[in-house]
């Protein structure tokens, strides 16, 4: 009976773990890799506004298009239109990392194992908080990741978008009050001033769609696991019953 117990609470061990925090972002968002359609925006979004900087060399054209159900005639037409590349190719950029040091001050990273190494909700909120500041190079700032090398390359979708800053009474770290009406200047508030091509509500979604492709290139395999979960279960269930009126068989002429 103890050895039953014992193999009972190691088996339960993983599901008492608890998570690490997630990092402190605005924003959160949970990944829907079962949302194919969402799956084929984020893809299409990335090879449009990513791909010229960003590579992913750990995926390929096919994998994606087979696990989001996409025609390979498609792919080709709509998503492939550097002529070194072919269908069953990884999804490589011909940028050098010499030319993203010098025209970034950074190389550009592969994005591969981003949503892995990042997690979901720090790109998420990074897409989103992007705005103006015209005293970086680029013309733009963001408040996920402070002095951002990188440009907004969502901004014709987005607009423009630029810090709001109010009075407050409450103290902000690292600012003296105003000397004469004893407040301080909050500025956390992001506001679109210049409307992009899409609404602020469909921006997010874009974004989410963006953000959830980089999910599934972190780990591809996820989506075959989780198609292929149900039948283990319900094969380790027959195998269990199976076992237990074995073992009853078995002991039966004993007790």
């Amino acid at each position: 009976m103890k050895k039953q117990l014992f193999a009972l609470l190691f088996a339960l061990v993983p599901f008492m773990a608890i998570a690490a925090p997630g990092p402190d972002v605005p924003h959160s968002m949970t990944p829907d890799l079962q949302d194919k359609e969402s799956l084929q925006r984020g893809m299409q979004l990335y090879v449009n506004y990513c791909m010229g900087c960003h590579s992913l060399e750990h995926q390929r054209f096919a994998r994606a298009a087979a696990d989001f159900d996409m025609p390979q005639d498609l792919v080709e037409e709509n998503l492939i239109f550097s002529s070194s590349l072919a269908y069953n190719d990884l999804m490589q950029i011909s940028m050098q990392r010499e030319d993203g040091d010098n025209w970034f001050g950074a190389a550009a990273p592969d994005l591969s194992l981003h949503g892995r190494l990042r997690g979901t909700d720090w790109i998420y909120s990074y897409l989103l908080g992007f705005y103006r500041d015209p005293s970086r190079p680029t013309g733009v700032n963001n408040t996920v990741y402070e002095l951002v090398a990188m440009p907004n390359v969502l901004e014709p979708l987005q607009g423009v978008q630029e810090m709001v800053c109010s009075e407050t009474d409450q103290p902000v770290h690292g600012q003296s009050p105003d000397p004469l009406s004893g407040k301080y200047q909050s500025c956390d508030v992001l506001q679109v001033t210049q409307p992009g091509s899409m609404e602020p509500a469909e921006f997010e979604e874009a974004v989410y769609d963006l953000t959830n492709f980089l999910a599934y290139v972190g780990e591809p395999s996820k989506l075959q696991a989780q198609a292929l979960a149900p039948k283990v279960l319900i094969f380790i269930f027959i195998f269990g019953v199976i076992a237990y009126l074995l073992k009853r068989e078995y002991w039966r002429d004993i007790h």
